[in-house]
């Protein structure tokens, strides 16, 4: 096992020079990857880097494991134990991959190049700033915290959405605990300071809260006895109930589990201004307002535009929305050569009643004006691949294919005997569109889009002699790749007491203390190097038997 680690670890680096030199260098495609979060990072990981010139910008030199930042929070594993730098990604590459620490603050699509800052000071701000030129440009900066436009959250609220978020959380808890424990201060007072709200009722906001009960039950309760019963820990929602994503048996036990530990669950309770000391919330229900003192505020309330996106999307005229749109091959719409992924991003699926036409078209070969089951079948594989929604439509209609929905639609049993023109398929595809999704703001869904870009990447040249995607409706030949599809492997909310709510594929629910393992089991193979591995699991080990360390440094 240590020779594994060691030898995954000390990889070199393997920089492909041509015969001639800078030769070779001019002809590769320069590549600019915007951020080194989930989506970047996978990119980078899965290109085939010898046959692009590659450059990354970020503020951040390294790659967070941000599933795990609740448990950053709260001491449960180390903050270093979850970054990997990322100059130990880009070093095991085939071919040279340049890093540069530097914030993208303009995107000039006309040009194609990106205006960055560096995060170094320098002596004046002309040193600070750079340009780079790309031939293909990867859009992956994540985003940031969605306030609502509320008073007072950012001046008063932490977020948790980097490390620096963690640790400050991880900071104000301690602080909370030493200042209610001083001997000048009131009962009031002391309830004031060791009042814990968090705002949202989603996975990061419960696995919080969940996260904060432990650390307070199994560790500072034992450490501040004199203040220990003043605690109080209330989780506001806006929504009916916590955890609306998942399934609604891990939502009601997630609610009973909450009140059985002590965890206040305001459902139905906006935010509507946060002071310093007081939050005030009001109820949907009866329009009531209220004020909460408190000790410490945690937003997690969803995601929200990145400053440099919002001008971005203004100059190429996505004005109307809160984040860049993409075709199913993640290249932005509007723009030539520049792809975007993760949560800065989504895909805007194209509908099936827009192409009926185009589509009845193509399968009528004859131009008869009708179609029968065999010209059906020949452009049934890229009706379903180019239209991601027809599955779920299927799927939920109980259906095993196209043929089948329209046998539904004629009421004819015999498929042979199918004949439809143009009007009776659009009656048939009339409801398809209806099962379109927008994918969520996650991980997963980050991961698989960057591993699938990276592909894209590495095949490019290839196909562009074979395309290999489906068939262009609109026009002729085929797509170049096949379109993103995200396969979902899963969700996971631990729910704290080594408890964990598990909804896998095939409506699978788990709850309990098994699900707990599984979650180590998954998270801990996930991590991104086995240096992160050994480090996770040993903080794992050291919690378990030394309990979480409350030191404030």
């Amino acid at each position: 096992g240590s020779g594994i680690v060691a030898y995954s670890v000390s990889g070199p680096s393997h920089c492909a020079i041509g015969v001639d030199g800078s030769q070779a260098d001019a002809k590769r495609k320069k590549v600019v990857v915007l951020g080194t979060g989930w989506a970047g990072t996978s990119f980078l990981k899965k290109l085939d880097s010898s046959i692009y010139d590659v450059r990354v910008v970020s503020p951040r030199n390294y790659f967070a494991f941000t599933p795990l930042l609740p448990s950053v929070t709260c001491g449960t594993v180390e903050a270093r134990s979850i970054v990997e730098p990322i100059r130990n990604i880009i070093k095991k590459k085939a071919g040279e991959i340049i890093f540069l620490e530097a914030e993208c603050f303009k995107i000039d699509p006309n040009s194609k190049k990106v205006h960055c800052r560096s995060t170094q000071k320098t002596d004046s701000v002309a040193k600070e700033e750079f340009i780079v030129d790309y031939d293909y440009l990867v859009v992956a900066m994540g985003a940031r915290a969605n306030t609502f436009n509320t008073p007072g959250v950012v001046e008063h609220c932490h977020f948790l959405k980097e490390i620096e978020d963690a640790q400050n959380i991880r900071r104000s808890v301690i602080n909370c605990f030493e200042k209610a424990n001083l001997p000048n201060l009131s009962e009031e007072e002391r309830k004031k300071n060791l009042h814990f709200l968090v705002v949202g009722g989603g996975p990061t906001g419960v696995e919080f809260a969940a996260e904060l009960h432990d650390f307070i039950e199994g560790d500072l309760s034992k450490l501040y006895p004199n203040v220990k019963d003043l605690v109080k820990i209330t989780l506001l929602e806006a929504g009916d109930h916590i955890l609306s994503v998942f399934d609604k048996r891990i939502t009601a036990f997630a609610e009973e589990k909450f009140q059985r530990d002590g965890i206040d669950v305001k459902t139905g309770s906006m935010v509507v201004k946060v002071t310093d000391g007081a939050i005030s919330t009001k109820e949907r229900s009866t329009g009531q307002v209220a004020s909460i003192p408190y000790g410490m505020v945690v937003w997690s309330t969803g995601i929200g535009t990145r400053p440099i996106i919002t001008e971005f999307m203004q100059q190429i005229g996505q004005t109307n929305r809160r984040v860049l749109a993409t075709d199913e091959w993640l290249r932005v719409e509007g723009c030539d050569g520049i792809y975007a992924m993760g949560d800065c991003a989504t895909i805007n699926q194209r509908k099936v009643m827009e192409d009926i036409a185009a589509i009845f078209k193509k399968a009528d070969t004859d131009n008869s004006g009708t179609l029968t089951v065999k010209k059906l079948q020949g452009v049934v594989d890229d009706i379903c691949e180019r239209y991601s929604q027809f599955q779920l439509y299927l799927k939920n209609k109980k259906l095993k294919n196209i043929i089948d929905l329209l046998k539904e639609s004629k009421g004819n049993d015999n498929k042979e005997a199918v004949e439809l023109d143009i009007e009776t398929l659009k009656l048939a595809f009339s409801q398809v569109d209806s099962q379109m999704k927008m994918l969520p703001a996650t991980a997963q869904v980050a991961a698989q889009q960057g591993q699938y870009l990276a592909r894209c990447f590495n095949v490019m040249d290839e196909c562009e002699a074979n395309p290999e995607g489906p068939l262009r409706f609109r026009g002729s030949g085929r797509h170049r790749f096949h379109p993103f599809r995200y396969k979902h492997l899963g969700q996971f909310a631990p729910l704290g007491g080594e408890q964990t709510a598990a909804q896998l594929p095939g409506d699978w629910v788990s709850i309990g203390h098994s699900s707990q393992w599984l979650w180590y089991s998954v998270y801990a193979s996930k991590l991104v190097s086995w240096r992160t591995r050994v480090l996770v699991v040993s903080d794992w080990g050291r919690r378990f038997i030394f309990g979480r360390d409350s030191s404030r440094i």
